[in-house]
């Protein structure tokens, strides 16, 4: 082998005099071009199952058709918030719930307003071709875009047919008020369910879509003051009634998160109000379990009760530590693909999130997705926003929830009644919506 190698450094060294020489009787050589190297934007997210599943497929198509640019390429890497090495380091991108922002991220991150990345990345962005609804999901205090809402859900009451005929209760008939739901609860008891009915995301369900079913604001103007209303009448009589099915053993607190889930999903509790979304999970991780899902319920005895103004609310994509231009201009493009109908229409029969157009819905009707269920979706998400139905985007408003669900815990460890708490969570919000909104989670 020395003596390969030896001759191979002879032959190189008497041939380089050669190249010397007749290097000018030829035409120069280009000089090799190094490799693009994409612009690399990492993406966190929380997602698991099906959901993963359908949004790696995504991001593998869009980092395909990037990889097909002669300039400027970018790609997209997900990054499991749960496996991130140093959850305090921001990534570019984030597809999160804000409630879930500080298991996430350790704080409340500040955002750039996505409004202003499609601007710099020069993407055609009409928020007009939003639903109504789900634009207010995310918009600011001027109405401006600050993120894309691709994971939505509308709040259901979920409940297991078994359970039910076990009861002596028909499977197919769903209750529809409150009252309904308590004697339902009942008569789950007495069959032996220790657990007849739980939840997940306890604040958005049971305070802000209570008070929205039932034309309460959540919040109001005082003089040119903003404050929370949820201690309003219907708030109150709901969370004292909910406190009485405690004490009866009719409904179990499971927490402020989706923790709700896995209870009802292990057929520990027998119902479930929470996230319209799981329904996709169960069916496809769970394809025997005896599931129904029913509207939210209402109270029938409150005056203009309308049972279906629910509010959609759910995990967004966010644009974070994207400083750069080109970072900016991927992200520009990452979202502009992930507006398309095809995907979107390919996002939505995935995961059971809510279509964020009406192309989208164009586009799953034209797939075979049932009319009945695309016509509902769209009569309620084309419903005109209302102003005072939820806090907007801003500098420690997302807190707001966060100080309901604290004030919560206190009515389910018996440390103080419902009408205390929500009085407290207004007196604590009031700094909050008090201070100037910026571009802060």
């Amino acid at each position: 082998m020395k003596r390969i190698l030896a001759h191979l450094a002879a032959g190189i060294v008497l041939a380089t005099p050669w190249l010397l020489h007749a290097a000018p009787k030829t035409k120069p050589v280009a000089a090799r071009t190094a490799p693009v190297v994409p612009q690399e934007i990492v993406l966190r997210h929380a997602l698991s199952g099906p959901a993963l599943d359908a949004f790696a497929t995504l991001v593998v198509r869009f980092n395909d058709a990037e990889a097909k640019l002669k300039t400027g390429a970018g790609r997209i890497v997900l990054e499991d918030a749960q496996g991130a090495a140093d959850h305090a380091r921001l990534p570019q991108l984030a597809l999160f719930d804000q409630d879930d922002a500080p298991a996430m991220f350790g704080t409340r991150p500040r955002f750039r307003p996505l409004h202003q990345v499609m601007a710099v990345g020069r993407q055609a962005f009409d928020t007009k071709a939003f639903y109504p609804q789900v634009f207010d999901t995310v918009d600011d205090l001027a109405g401006r875009m600050q993120a894309l809402p691709l994971a939505l859900s509308l709040p259901v009451l979920f409940y297991n047919k078994a359970a039910f005929r076990q009861a002596g209760l028909d499977p197919e008939v769903a209750p529809k008020t409150w009252w309904e739901v308590q004697e339902v609860a009942g008569k789950l008891r007495e069959a032996g369910w220790k657990c007849p009915l739980t939840s997940s995301r306890f604040s958005w369900v049971h305070v802000e879509n209570v008070a929205a079913q039932h034309g309460e604001p959540l919040v109001v103007k005082d003089g040119k003051q903003e404050r929370l209303a949820i201690n309003n009448m219907v708030n109150v009589k709901h969370m004292a009634l909910l406190t009485s099915w405690q004490k009866s053993r009719y409904f179990s607190y499971s927490g402020p998160g989706r923790e709700g889930d896995e209870r009802f999903a292990s057929g520990e509790c027998a119902m479930l109000t929470g996230e319209s979304s799981l329904y996709a999970r169960l069916t496809r991780q769970q394809p025997g379990f005896p599931l129904g899902v029913a509207a939210l319920p209402y109270y029938d005895d409150v005056y203009g009760a309308r049972p279906k103004q629910v509010l959609p609310d759910g995990a967004a994509l966010w644009v974070l530590a994207a400083d750069k231009k080109p970072e900016q201009e991927v992200i520009a493009r990452f979202i502009a693909f992930l507006m398309r109908p095809d995907v979107q229409r390919d996002w939505v029969r995935a995961t059971g999130f809510l279509p964020m157009t009406p192309a989208a819905v164009q586009a799953l009707r034209e797939s075979g997705v049932d009319p009945a269920i695309l016509a509902e979706a769209e009569a309620r998400l084309s419903m005109p926003k209302r102003d005072a139905a939820r806090t907007k985007n801003g500098f420690g408003r997302s807190r707001i929830r966060a100080i309901l669900d604290e004030e919560v815990e206190f009515v389910w460890g018996n440390q103080k009644p419902p009408k205390a708490a929500l009085d407290s969570a207004v007196a604590r919000a009031a700094p909050l919506l008090a201070a100037p909104p910026t571009a802060k989670n």
